[in-house]
């Protein structure tokens, strides 16, 4: 027997052991649950028929009280007048037809009858003498008594209810009133369950089964018996013992199979129970129904349960398999990735040489234009550089007079602009250093009136002397993400492209304008000039691609490759119309986040 055999044997037991455990704790709890049922419906049988009893009792009870304390029954009995007696006889007739009484009839003092509610019936108990029944003797002596027993005369079972007629001194009669419960026992049989009144000796007395009536709980003792015989109460009824074993509150009839559960309360009649037998086997059949369900349910829980990991072994099994196959496949392959890895690692080391010296070159290129535009831009540092010079000389031989004069406020006078042309110089020749230099691409926070400002302070002289109107528009204050030496590049190529597209041209205008667009700055650069030639649009950011003899071509190629370092966009628009000339118009869009 293989390992995975001897697992599945063993889950299987583990199983079987656990169906069985399930089966037997359901089918205890279903009968404890069952038997706690029944327990509840007897409880509540007798609870019902009880309060029914004692209410049919309650009813009855105050006949004689009433009638003690009629004036025409003490009149009759102490006077023994025939019409009073025939006016006793109608009244009781009527009143017993009315309550459903068996009887109702008036005794003497000694016992005799005189007057009764069935005094034309053949069993009339007018005449007859009832002096040795116990409720009589009981009425006379205590003033009431009650007593269940067959009639003499009639035969038939009820329950005597007695009352004294006078005081216990001079007692004049007693009233009874007879009750009969075969429409109580009637209505007990089409229960579900058994009812059963006992008096004080264990005689039944009232039942919802009429082949019960008149037997015992249990055998009669004979003083008992005796008792029963000398006062007549059930005449010569054998009074056998009930069939009925009892065994706490379950009871069993003797050849029947199927057990009850019993519940006793007591009765509001001296000595009197009531015990109501509910069969227990409906709940036991629907408890045992139950269990069987659940028991199914576990089965088909744990076969299920065995099913799955029976399953996920298999599963597990395969998994290791397919596992080691793949463990294998996965080292070739690492093998042969290491081995593209490499490949690609030299290649990748190459490309980044390659991109570095690429970018290399693309800032070479750059600082050579921007060195190239030195060229076109010192003329005109040298004209702004040597006006402040000359300044300053004619402020200093003014101030040599001043001084000799003794006139020092206007000597300190010319002594400031001196210092304020000195500043003007050196903001110049920085500008133009800065712009020379070579250095490391970087971006941060640039202010665009500032770069503006840069920008004209290196090439404005030319714009001046080539009689070109500049027009500076729009939003101020704006900042932007960039690399200042390198925006100035741009704007120095975009006018010195606009100079050159607007010489020996009248009216000559250049624009700057620049706006805010949400989270973006636009800068404009526009001009008035005949515009780009519609065969080079298509090529304008080429390199080497120019409108001019003496051109390189190499200012907007440039110029765009910068603002692609900055993360934005340089586009042409050369459709725009300016008043009434055609211009060229570039747009410089930066999208980077406007910093203040």
């Amino acid at each position: 027997m293989t390992r995975s055999t001897r697992s599945l044997v063993l889950l299987a037991a583990a199983g079987a052991v656990l169906l069985a455990l399930v089966a037997v704790l359901a089918f205890r709890i279903a009968q404890q649950q069952a038997v706690s049922a029944t327990d509840r419906a007897a409880t509540q049988l007798a609870r019902d028929n009880a309060g029914l009893f004692a209410s049919e009792l309650q009813k009855f009870r105050l006949l004689p009280l009433v009638l003690t304390e009629y004036p025409d029954v003490r009149a009759m009995l102490e006077t023994g007048d025939a019409a009073t007696i025939g006016r006793i006889n109608s009244r009781l007739e009527l009143l017993a037809r009315r309550t459903d009484a068996a009887a109702i009839y008036v005794l003497t003092a000694q016992g005799r009858t005189v007057a009764a509610s069935n005094h034309r019936l053949p069993t009339s108990f007018v005449g007859q003498d009832y002096g040795f029944r116990p409720y009589f003797q009981g009425a006379i002596r205590d003033g009431g008594a009650e007593l269940f027993a067959l009639g003499t005369v009639s035969g038939r079972p009820g329950l005597y209810l007695a009352r004294r007629i006078g005081d216990a001194a001079r007692p004049l009669g007693v009233i009874v009133v007879k009750i009969e419960f075969e429409a109580m026992q009637a209505a007990w049989a089409r229960q579900q369950g058994d009812t059963i009144v006992t008096d004080r000796h264990g005689v039944v007395i009232v039942t919802s089964r009429p082949e019960w009536r008149f037997a015992t709980i249990g055998q009669l003792g004979p003083a008992a018996r005796a008792a029963i015989r000398t006062t007549r109460q059930y005449g010569d009824l054998p009074l056998a013992a009930l069939p009925l074993a009892i065994d706490g509150r379950t009871a069993r009839m003797g050849g029947e199979a199927s057990a009850s559960r019993i519940a006793t309360t007591g009765l509001p009649l001296a000595g009197a129970q009531l015990r109501a037998l509910f069969p227990l086997d409906p709940a036991m059949r629907s408890a045992r129904a139950s269990a069987w369900l659940v028991s199914f349910g576990a089965l088909v829980l744990i076969a299920g349960t065995l099913l799955l990991l029976w399953r996920a072994r298999e599963r597990r099994l395969l998994q290791i398999a397919a596992q080691r196959a793949l463990e294998g496949q996965v080292a070739e392959r690492t093998a042969e990735l290491r081995e593209t890895n490499a490949q690609l690692v030299a290649e990748s080391a190459e490309r980044a040489r390659a991109d570095q010296r690429y970018r290399a070159a693309r800032e070479e290129l750059a600082q050579a234009n921007r060195l190239g535009s030195l060229g076109q831009i010192t003329a005109g540092v040298a004209h702004e550089i040597n006006q402040p010079v000359a300044a300053i000389r004619s402020f200093a031989e003014n101030a040599q007079g001043f001084l000799a004069k003794g006139d020092g406020v206007r000597a300190e006078g010319n002594l400031t602009r001196i210092v304020e042309l000195t500043q003007r110089i050196g903001t110049i020749t920085a500008e133009l250093r800065n712009f020379a230099r070579k250095r490391a691409p970087g971006t941060g926070p640039v202010d665009v009136d500032a770069a503006i400002e840069s920008t004209l302070l290196l090439i404005g002289d030319r714009v001046r002397a080539q009689g070109v109107t500049l027009e500076r528009t729009g939003e101020t204050g704006l900042h932007v993400t960039a690399d200042r030496v390198r925006l100035e590049q741009i704007l120095i190529n975009l006018i010195q492209n606009a100079l050159d597209a607007l010489a020996e041209r009248e009216r000559a205008v250049i624009r700057i304008a620049t706006a805010r667009a949400g989270d973006q700055v636009e800068i404009d650069v526009t001009d008035n000039g005949p515009g780009v030639s519609a065969h080079l649009r298509d090529q304008l950011f080429m390199p080497f691609v120019t409108g001019r003899d003496e051109g390189l071509g190499l200012g907007l190629p440039i110029a765009r490759n910068i603002a692609r370092d900055f993360g934005v966009q340089f586009m042409p628009l050369p459709s725009i119309l300016f008043g009434r000339t055609s211009l060229c118009r570039i747009l410089i869009r930066l999208l980077s986040p406007i910093m203040f």
